[in-house]
């Protein structure tokens, strides 16, 4: 196949520095085949595989027939989604770069109309737009195309899918007969037939023929595997693959909903996108993916067009697409301009049949996998590991840590172990929860529980927010281990010293009774003598009983601190240790703030939050543990990394 430069296609020269400095060095296929067309004024029905370059077949021509000096709408271009129009213009933006004057506008909903009206005012020349927003503004009268030369329908086919077909005609009538009209399409079924036979004239097809529908170096391949397991096997594949940024498409929102809440769950950062969710929302979640703040965008094929994202290296089809033309365009998203790809989909039962219906409709053949092994999984992680250790030892870019393994040496421990030590917190590994020696030895965990109830607990005072976490506790780290939790002291030792107390009735407030100060006897006024009412109806009004005396606050007794609470985690919660305590100025209002700041749970999922000096314990609903845990260990809690795990 011959090669063709943009140089070769009759374009301006601001065109052509623009192409240059965005790093084009020849036309694509698509490209040199549309652009000659369309600049002669020929109506055209472009057909091509996604990701092949046809934004710029279309944008370039229209760019090169705007007249600045005329502040009307002249190019008009319909898209079927909000994504695929920002998208669309942002390449007229990046192309318009060097012709001066030249206004693009976005309309979509979902944004400010202020700004559209405000754009559309100042006279835009290029109005990039979904029909149903393009229907407002035409009915509102602030968007006239009366002065249209140039109108391109771009995906055609999911517009009409979409249900855009009324409004698609409704907005061709109302632009002059004499417009230049281009159809873009990776398919052209019979109903955009119809249309490109009615509202256009003497169109020239281009059509990109090849072996197959799909991008040639996409790697496509199917799992036979149960409803069950799917979840299963999709954290295996991104392990072994080591993928870092993907797309997952499902066929309804509830599964999107559900396989992010697992993903999440698991460790993995995942974010959804389907139609449910608000304009605003969408934007959040794709410009945090367009910037690899997501591994994993889980999507319904509201997201297979429009969606630019570079080096996407897998597209998971963890449902499998009513039909070949959503293949096609889900598949699409990955391999874009020469880039290898992968496409992973999964079918169950009777599915495999679906496969391969799709591969007579692409053309292409999909091959069985055979799912990887637990085994093949785990030689997969330790494989990226030792990657990671030998590129840094090749670089050379690492501080020395001599000393510290020096200390280590002298300690007794072999070279061998260290590493393997290190290697393992390198892999995800969990500190143990405590020195062997210490759990060898039961009776000297029993001395400190022994020793705090002798001595005041500073402590175990009631939190709150204005916790300031001056209470330390009363014996040192050797007494006992830093992640080792006491076993909790029975109630019968609590109240030994307070056994000559009477018990407490249900309702009665509890009020330790040696410290209670007997209330000052209070001068009641006697009563008046009350007149007999001349009523008799009414009787005569009884004197106002004496005020109670108010319960004085309690007080604890010399050298006896507050009895400690119990530590026994309610039904339905789950207790998390988390690595900061007072000495890191940690407060309840922070821990508490930062569970439902990175998780969007209510206040009702976090229960009681026990800090103490290095370290804190706090209670959670059990049923969204899993995802609290792997959000928490993403974030950060007064500048530190939090560390958080099961307690």
């Amino acid at each position: 196949m011959t090669t063709t430069l943009f140089s070769e296609l009759g374009l301006s020269s601001e065109l052509l520095k623009a192409i240059d400095k965005l790093g084009f060095e020849q036309a694509a296929p698509i490209q040199a085949a549309a652009i000659p067309v369309l600049m002669q004024g020929k109506d055209a029905v472009g057909q091509s595989q996604t990701g092949s370059g046809k934004t710029v077949a279309f944008a370039a021509p229209a760019i090169e027939k705007v007249v600045v000096e005329e502040l009307t709408t002249q190019v008009l271009i319909l898209c079927p989604t909000r994504e695929l129009a920002v998208q669309v213009s942002e390449e007229v933006h990046k192309l318009a770069l060097f012709k001066r004057g030249l206004h693009a506008l976005p309309i979509y909903g979902g944004q400010s109309y202020d700004r559209q009206f405000f754009g559309l005012r100042q006279g835009a020349h290029i109005v990039i737009g979904t029909p149903g927003r393009v229907m407002d503004h035409m009915r509102r009268g602030t968007l006239r195309l009366n002065s249209v030369k140039m109108v391109v329908l771009d995906e055609v086919d999911v517009m009409l899918n979409m249900g855009f077909r009324d409004d698609i005609e409704l907005i061709l009538q109302g632009t002059p007969k004499e417009r230049q009209t281009v159809f873009f399409s990776a398919t052209v079924p019979r109903p955009i037939q119809q249309l490109i036979e009615k509202y256009s004239r003497d169109p020239q097809i281009i059509r990109m023929e090849q072996k197959a529908m799909t991008v040639p170096t996409v790697e496509q391949v199917f799992y036979e595997v149960d409803r069950r397991f799917k979840v299963d096997l999709l954290t295996r594949l991104i392990d072994i693959h080591d993928f870092k940024l993907g797309l997952i498409f499902c066929n309804t929102r509830r599964m999107v909903d559900d396989l992010v809440e697992h993903l999440n769950a698991q460790g993995y950062s995942a974010d959804r996108l389907h139609g449910e969710m608000t304009q605003a929302m969408r934007d959040r979640v794709m410009n945090k993916f367009r910037k690899s703040g997501l591994e994993f965008l889980v999507a319904t094929d509201v997201a297979a067009r429009g969606i630019d994202v570079e080096n996407i290296e897998v597209v998971f089809n963890y449902d499998l697409p009513y039909d070949g033309e959503d293949y096609v365009h889900r598949i699409g998203r990955t391999g874009r301009q020469g880039r290898s790809g992968r496409a992973i989909s999964f079918a169950s039962g009777r599915e495999v049949f679906q496969i391969r219906a799709i591969e007579r409709y692409v053309n292409t053949r999909i091959h069985r996998a055979t799912a990887p092994t637990v085994d093949e999984v785990e030689a997969a992680r330790a494989n990226v590991v030792l990657d990671r250790v030998r590129a840094t030892l090749k670089s050379g870019e690492f501080r020395r840590q001599d000393k510290l393994v020096e200390c280590l040496l002298e300690e007794g421990f072999s070279s061998t172990d260290i590493a393997s030590a290190l290697l393992h917190h390198l892999q995800g590994g969990e500190t143990p929860p405590a020195p062997k020696a210490a759990q060898e030895d039961p009776e000297r965990r029993r001395e400190p529980q022994a020793a705090e109830r002798s001595r005041p607990r500073a402590d175990t005072a009631p939190r709150g927010p204005e916790r300031s976490g001056a209470g330390r506790p009363a014996y040192s780290q050797a007494e006992r281990p830093r992640y080792e939790r006491p076993a909790p002291v029975a109630q019968d030792a609590r109240r030994r010293p307070y056994e000559d107390r009477p018990p407490r009735q249900r309702d009665e407030p509890y009020q330790r009774r040696e410290r209670v100060p007997e209330p000052r006897p209070q001068r009641v006024a006697a009563p008046a003598v009350v007149k007999p009412s001349p009523s008799p109806a009414k009787p005569p009004r009884q004197p106002a009983p004496p005020p109670v005396p108010p319960v004085p606050p309690r007080a604890e007794p010399a050298g006896v601190g507050p009895l400690k609470p119990s530590r026994r985690t309610a039904e339905g919660q789950t207790r998390l240790y988390v690595n900061a305590g007072s000495e890191m100025g940690v407060s309840e209002p922070d821990i508490v703030g930062t569970i439902l700041g990175v998780t969007g749970l209510p206040r009702k999922v976090v229960g009681a939050v026990d800090i103490r000096e290095r370290h804190l314990f706090v209670d959670v609903a059990s049923e969204h543990a899993n995802s609290i845990i792997s959000k928490l260990n993403r974030a950060q809690i007064k500048g530190r990394s939090a560390k958080v795990k099961v307690a």
